[in-house]
């Protein structure tokens, strides 16, 4: 399913395996120590091999965690991707403890790493929707919503942004928050 803009830029959804999709920029649904962890972020750590720890160690002595709802930038290892983004989602609650503006906040932290490296092509998983618990009826249209808004800007270098979902059950929430 693929959207265009006015503006020429694209929105994207695919049912994948994100660490095979070719891209400038790779978001990592991270936790907040960056210590690596089961699910996307898993799966980042073993496709794009130990370099990328290495550099969220040299992070993490540097800045101790990242906040939820932040993200910091490695290089992206053996991935298809010059950068991996580790955004740090909120554990889902009950919905009233801010966890949407935090979710939102992690898709807008890594489309501005994206634009202050010049990344002109990102993928996205679903941000905090496996282990973190986030319904991910609740978290598509707060995702869609967040990267459509900044793709929308004039003055974005972002050209295409692809939320590479891992089962059709996503897939298909994305898709009804899409339409």
């Amino acid at each position: 399913m693929t959207q265009t803009l006015p503006n020429g830029r694209v929105l994207r959804l695919m049912q994948g395996d994100i660490t095979r999709v070719a891209v400038d920029a790779m978001c990592n649904a991270a936790n907040s120590a960056l210590a690596g962890g089961g699910g996307v972020d898993g799966a980042i750590h073993r496709a794009g091999g130990p370099s990328i720890m290495r550099e969220l160690d040299q992070i993490r002595a540097r800045i101790g965690h990242c906040p939820t709802g932040s993200a910091v930038a490695t290089g992206a290892g053996n991935l298809p991707a010059k950068w991996v983004f580790h955004a740090v989602g909120p554990v889902y609650q009950d919905g009233r403890h801010g966890e949407a503006g935090l979710l939102m906040s992690c898709y807008a932290t890594c489309l501005a790493l994206a634009e202050e490296r010049g990344a002109e092509t990102l993928s996205f998983p679903s941000i905090s929707t496996g282990v973190y618990g986030y319904p991910v009826d609740e978290a598509a249209p707060v995702a869609l919503r967040a990267v459509k808004e900044h793709l929308a800007r004039e003055d974005t270098r972002v050209r295409e942004a692809v939320f590479v979902l891992f089962d059709q059950w996503t897939l298909e929430a994305y898709s009804r928050a899409f339409s």
